[in-house]
């Protein structure tokens, strides 16, 4: 009797679970024929992206309970690596001061090296913390001394075109694991201080992390032309100019009954939505596999009763490290991704209302500890993102259609549309935790 009731019961989660995705579909779908196909690719693609996002964040909280609120931080970490490993080195940048820029890193990483081996191996007292304040303060300066010089010399080579380092010059794909890696370091490093305090240590330490990354990114010229931003990535996709221009291609559009301008549109974006398909089925796949294997019961058991776990024998410090390092190379994975499909690193743009809250938004509205609920998530709200805008457009000019045209009020309901998507936000939250707090897809 009760494996016909949990068998009716798995029934009805997965009837659900393609009833919803369908919908999701039909939106998508429903965009390309009433506005446009390149809008609801765009919307695609994004979403595709935010899923991958919101798998990350749902293997850190819905898995082990981790809460990160420095998302923003992670998925910059990914574009940054897309400019470092797509992009071209600059020669000239390079012979001003790049050595000596590399020399000043190397240092910096061994002064640090050698203040924590000082720091573990003497016994503690005055001597160990002078000599350790010692090395941490000398090394500093002779840092700064070496660091300088160099990033003047490089940010004077033709700053208005390049003015920083460049990349390695390698496929722009090559990059989406790199920014995987990068985000994963960073984890590591705020893993090892926070996770064995309280959580909100952890929320803490992700939140200044974040702020850190960014910083970094709009002041360090030398290393991404700062606020200058870095354009012209290279694509794993054709140009849509070379399409244009071949031979071929034209002809094709034409028998489609289409221009080779919107052809070629749609066709570079469907290459971006191949790519990131593939990227999102791997990652869902292995997600899965990783969520019914004993290492993913072990992880949810950590996170319902610690105490438990820990009296069972488990390493819950260094379990919730895995699980927080895992999900932040996903976001760093979807931030080199994302930068590839923009084209361009735009440091100013990484805000925290975009990239980490948008983010929770969507793993609490597809359901937390559902690796399919994250996905739905990612999708749904994102067209919810980019569609409510020019939805409440139409509404509000259905409303003041019979105000006159210098009324007050008017005005006061048309400007009120660029705050729409933070109003239907924070509705859709606060509806999702009323009626359905586990989501649209709970956790099973």
């Amino acid at each position: 009797m009760s494996e016909r009731i949990h068998s009716g019961a798995g029934g009805t989660d997965r009837a659900r679970t393609v009833l919803l995705f369908v919908l999701v579909a039909v939106l998508i779908l429903g965009t390309g024929f009433v506005q446009s196909w390149n809008t609801a690719l765009v919307i695609l693609n994004m979403g595709l992206v935010s899923a991958i996002m919101s798998l990350g964040v749902n293997m850190q909280w819905g898995f082990a309970g981790l809460f990160n609120v420095g998302v923003m931080g992670f998925v910059a970490l990914g574009g940054l690596a897309a400019v470092l490993v797509g992009m071209p080195p600059v020669p000239e940048a390079w012979a001003a001061g790049g050595p000596r820029i590399i020399g000043a890193l190397l240092l910096s990483a061994g002064v640090i090296a050698l203040a924590v081996t000082l720091y573990k191996r003497m016994t503690p007292g005055r001597l160990r913390a002078f000599l350790v304040f010692a090395v941490v303060v000398v090394g500093f300066f002779v840092y700064r001394g070496l660091l300088d010089p160099a990033k003047e010399a490089v940010e004077s080579v033709d700053p208005a075109a390049t003015g920083y380092l460049g990349g390695l010059g390698l496929p722009i794909v090559l990059a989406w694991p790199v920014g995987g890696l990068l985000a994963a370091g960073a984890a590591w490093v705020i893993g090892k201080v926070a996770l064995g305090l309280r959580s909100d240590y952890l929320a803490i330490a992700t939140l200044g992390i974040a702020e850190i990354v960014i910083a970094i990114l709009k002041n360090e010229d030398w290393l991404s032309r700062g606020v200058k931003n870095v354009i012209g990535l290279p694509r794993p996709v054709p140009y849509e100019v070379d399409l244009q221009q071949d031979p071929a291609f034209v002809e094709r559009a034409a028998s489609l009954g289409m221009d080779p301008a919107t052809a070629s549109s749609i066709t570079v974006k469907l290459g971006y939505s191949a790519f990131f398909t593939v990227v999102l089925v791997i990652i869902l796949i292995a997600a899965q596999l990783a969520l019914n294997s004993p290492w993913g019961r072990m992880m949810r058991a950590i996170r319902d009763n610690e105490t438990a776990a820990e009296a069972m024998g488990k390493d819950v410090t260094g379990r919730h490290l895995q699980i927080f390092i895992l999900g932040s190379a996903l976001l760093g994975l979807a931030g080199a991704m994302m930068t590839t499909l923009d084209g361009q690193l735009t440091p100013a743009s990484y805000q925290p209302l975009r990239f980490t809250f948008l983010i929770w938004v969507m793993v609490i509205v597809g359901g937390s500890g559902n690796n399919f609920g994250a996905v739905l998530g990612g999708f749904l709200v994102w067209w919810l993102w980019v569609q409510v805008e020019p939805i409440g457009q139409g509404v509000m000019s259905l409303v003041t259609a019979g105000m006159a045209e210098d009324s007050a009020v008017r005005d006061h309901l048309m400007d009120s549309v660029a705050h729409m998507r933070l109003l239907t936000m924070g509705v859709v939250m606060l509806l999702m935790l009323r009626f359905a707090p586990r989501g649209l897809l709970p956790e099973r």
